[in-house]
């Protein structure tokens, strides 16, 4: 069996876009030549956007294996992979929005519900399908049972 480390590998990631947040409304803004690759989202109500959470993409951040998260009743230290936390060894973002609008000309795509900042990069987006996407009988510890079941209706910023 080969260790892990001799698998150890570096992959490229391509920027298709950045979050803007303007006016209370989030924007996913695309690069010209990923544009055509919108076409059809507009008929799904959610999107999954994964981001890079570039302001922690530094090595300090990177090694970072647990953490207390700042959420949920007297949470314990929990391993990242057990998070939603940003630094982690690949600080990959995953958020699933609601889709509000798909704007061709303007290369964007508004959106309700993402927990990236302004300018947060976004390495990719993919439609929601319930089919594969939903979970029906999820559970979570009972530390974070306080959370609300969804996002409020008004969404979430940052």
């Amino acid at each position: 069996m080969r260790n892990l480390s001799d698998i150890e590998q570096s992959f490229e990631i391509y920027l298709i876009g950045k979050v803007e947040r303007k006016n209370s409304k989030v924007y996913i803004k695309l690069f010209e030549k990923y544009v055509p690759a919108l076409k059809q989202l507009e008929h799904f109500s959610h999107v999954q956007v994964l981001w890079w959470a570039d302001k922690h993409d530094n090595e300090k951040s990177r090694n970072i294996m647990q953490t207390t998260p700042p959420y949920g009743e007297n949470p314990p230290v929990t391993g990242v992979f057990a998070t939603r936390a940003e630094y982690r060894p690949n600080p990959i973002g995953l958020t699933t929005a609601e889709i509000v609008s798909v704007d061709y000309d303007k290369g964007q795509l508004e959106v309700k519900n993402i927990d990236a900042f302004d300018g947060t990069p976004v390495i990719d987006l993919k439609a929601y399908f319930p089919v594969c996407d939903r979970v029906k009988e999820a559970s979570i510890p009972n530390w974070i049972v306080g959370w609300p079941e969804w996002f409020p209706e008004e969404g979430f910023g940052l």
